[in-house]
């Protein structure tokens, strides 16, 4: 009688662990430069918005945009407003002031910038992460961003 051979045994790792060789981000970035659609900086003490640059992408955890502000730095704060239009009956956002859960297509929060780079055309693409975004944000964010087109 002849023993069977042992199944093999993969090591168990943490699930923050297990990615795709290669793959650095948490989060997988949506391609939204063909929307056309405005990143607001945004003054709470006046209650006002000016546009900080378009969007070129986005992930539930942070953004890339196109300006042509020269002011940004690496390791600032800037707060933002976006404003993401709703698709397939999904909104991006959720409203939970009230009693009752809203959906809503607009989020208010600080982006911290982790890069600048000057483009060719002598604009400049800004990426950072969207630091003070509640868990039910990012999860709607994250619903509304798996149906549309993934970035390079």
């Amino acid at each position: 009688m002849t023993a069977l051979p042992r199944p093999l045994s993969l090591p168990s790792l943490p699930v923050s662990r297990m990615r795709l060789a290669g793959e650095r981000r948490r989060f997988r970035r949506h391609d939204l430069e063909q929307q056309g659609i405005t990143v607001e900086r945004w003054d709470s003490a006046r209650q006002t918005s000016e546009p900080l640059g378009k969007l070129i992408d986005i992930s539930a955890a942070g953004v890339r945009l196109r300006t042509k502000a020269s002011v940004l730095r690496t390791d600032n704060q800037v707060r933002v407003r976006l404003s993401l239009p709703a698709f397939a009956g999904i909104c991006p956002f959720i409203d939970t002031t009230s009693d009752e859960p809203r959906p809503k297509r607009e989020w208010t929060g600080w982006m911290s910038v982790n890069r600048v780079q000057k483009t060719t055309t002598g604009e400049y693409d800004v990426a950072g992460t969207l630091v003070d975004m509640e868990d039910m944000d990012r999860g709607m964010l994250g619903l509304y961003l798996s149906t549309q087109p993934l970035a390079a």
